[in-house]
């Protein structure tokens, strides 16, 4: 287990798919979670021959504490509630609810954004890779882990350059597999193992997006 920080999201998303190569095989759909997995999953579907696709998740923050997450929110309308903190929360079922709408709105706009109303390509019968900058929490990609089943795909990986330790084995229990490469302890914030580490834009988003397909595109 190397600790060294990666040097950004493309050193991190190239190693990352070394990790990987074996599934090549498998014909996989790479699916990146917006904004920060983008960049590291473009690089895993430029190495894997993979098609390229964004799977949407958006965190629900706790009403007053927004960086808190109380569950998490899905492309195709997964959703994933900790219902334990949820009890324990001075909230009321109402602004629940209102943070779910929100965020059901923000998914939207954001699928409209990034991917012109493309629809997601066929999952069913396929190995998909679901893909991140890292796992903190956990909580966005166990959304997205139960999002994917429900297209009944034969496999649900999930790959993330680093990781907390909790959450992978948390994750180990949703997907059928788990690869990442660094899972520091103490593990603080994904952000402290890269050397750069800037907000990736909705603008680079799309960008990567357009080159993965123009390269689906060139005929073999």
């Amino acid at each position: 287990m190397h600790h060294q920080p990666f040097k950004d999201r493309r050193d991190a998303g190239q190693q990352l798919a070394q990790a990987l190569l074996p599934l090549k095989s498998e014909a996989p759909i790479v699916l990146g979670l917006p904004r920060g997995g983008v960049p590291v999953a473009y690089e895993v579907a430029q190495s894997l021959e993979a098609p390229l696709s964004l799977f949407i998740v958006r965190k629900l923050g706790v009403p007053g504490h927004r960086e808190l997450a109380m569950g998490a929110l899905a492309s195709g309308g997964a959703l994933v509630l900790d219902e334990a903190l949820v009890r324990q929360l001075p909230v009321s079922p109402q602004a629940v609810a209102a943070v779910i709408g929100e965020e059901t709105r923000e998914l939207a706009r954001r699928e409209r954004a990034y991917t012109d109303g493309q629809p997601l390509p066929l999952l069913s019968g396929r190995t998909v890779i679901l893909v991140d900058d890292g796992l903190a929490t956990g909580m966005t990609m166990r959304a997205a882990v139960q999002a994917v089943r429900k297209h009944r795909p034969a496999r649900v990986i999930v790959a993330v350059p680093v990781g907390a330790a909790d959450s992978i084995a948390a994750l180990e229990r949703e997907a059928d597999a788990v690869v990442c490469i660094s899972r520091p302890e103490p593990f603080m914030a994904v952000g402290l193992w890269y050397a750069s580490f800037p907000q990736t834009t909705d603008q680079e988003v799309r960008d990567l997006l357009a080159r993965a397909d123009g390269r689906e595109r060139v005929p073999g």
